[in-house]
């Protein structure tokens, strides 16, 4: 009897507590739908749609290695190994007025482990033709090879520029701060100090066209100074002959300013040779009138300077898809100095 009764008991209780723990049952949350990344095909490859939103991004970027070869070039040493890191993002998106583009573009380098810098290299917003912000100026263009100096000595600037452009034409104007480009000035004789006429320069107005036809492909670029009150005009040409790219160009400046400062006129000429599918091999030459050279800091004018030759070769291999190896040398043999020889090896992984 005893027994029947403890089982009876045990059985009550064990139902009030199931009953308990029923009620008390936690029941799991439903999983919210994970919204994985669209591709975005409206503009080209490698675009995805921004989770939530109708913008198109892209990321790429590069890793460069290179080891510089002259004299001093490493301070005490001559050679010096740098490294870089670039990113670029793109975003795009449908407008009215055409796709809106907007771009920021970061880069990292580092001389070593303690001198290293990051800095902005671009970030500008595109639509309908209309760029405004910090971008390279058409000046910052020019031959395929290492060898050709026929472009500004600072290309990146603020700008504001309208450019039409079809697949084979395009046609612009910008308005450029030059507040870092160069300034002009006079030399001391003896101390070989300089005195600026002025502080660096605030604007200058710049305008490119440009196409291709065919084998064909072509430009010129102007810029004026406003501050130095001088200009210069520069044209440019390349086409496919034989195994390889002939490339020509010409450029001439009223006086050192910051759209062209090197020399008075210049001629350049290179020939890209396509030796194999993964190998080219670029000879170039470069013949300077009124050599100056380089820096922000001129003279007034190009009187009274010697001429100098320039003379490279630059070899370019594919190692695989992305990645490549790059191996140049420059000689250069000023009228008013001494020649010097220059050199790099490079290697670098795009993605």
């Amino acid at each position: 009897m005893n027994i029947k009764s403890l089982l009876l008991g045990s059985a009550a209780a064990l139902a009030v507590v199931s009953g308990a723990q029923a009620a008390d049952a936690i029941v799991a949350a439903e999983p919210e739908p994970v919204e994985y990344v669209r591709v975005c095909d409206a503009y080209g490859t490698g675009y995805f749609y921004i989770p939530g939103t109708e913008t198109c991004l892209k990321i790429n970027g590069y890793i460069r290695f290179q080891v510089n070869v002259g004299e001093d070039v490493g301070g005490d040493s001559d050679w010096d190994a740098k490294t870089r890191g670039q990113v670029q993002f793109t975003a795009k998106s449908d407008t009215e007025y055409g796709p809106l583009t907007g771009v920021i573009v970061m880069q990292f380098n580092a001389d070593n482990a303690t001198d290293q810098e990051a800095k902005l290299d671009s970030a500008y917003l595109d639509v309908a033709g209309f760029r405004a912000g910090l971008f390279y100026s058409w000046w910052d263009d020019g031959l395929s090879g290492e060898t050709d100096d026929i472009g500004s000595v600072v290309t990146l600037h603020n700008s504001i520029r309208y450019q039409y452009e079809t697949s084979d034409f395009y046609a612009g104007i910008s308005v450029d701060e030059l507040e870092d480009g160069v300034y002009q000035g006079t030399f001391d004789d003896v101390t070989g100090d300089f005195t600026a006429d002025d502080g660096p320069n605030n604007v200058g107005v710049a305008v490119g066209l440009g196409g291709k036809a065919g084998a064909f492909s072509y430009q010129v670029t102007a810029g004026w100074d406003v501050d130095n009150e001088d200009g210069a005009i520069r044209a440019m040409g390349t086409v496919d002959i034989g195994p390889g790219t002939l490339g020509l160009a010409g450029v001439y400046s009223s006086g050192p300013n910051s759209y062209y400062s090197s020399a008075e006129w210049a001629i350049a000429a290179e020939y890209a040779i396509k030796a194999t599918d993964k190998l080219k091999i670029t000879p170039g030459v470069q013949y300077y009138g009124n050599y100056f050279g380089g820096g922000t800091e001129v003279p007034e004018d190009f009187d009274g300077l010697g001429d100098a030759w320039k003379a490279g070769l630059t070899v370019d291999y594919q190692i695989v898809d992305n990645f490549y190896a790059k191996a140049s040398v420059q000689w250069l043999d000023p009228e008013d100095g001494d020649d010097t020889t220059t050199g790099y090896f490079r290697l670098q992984r795009s993605f």
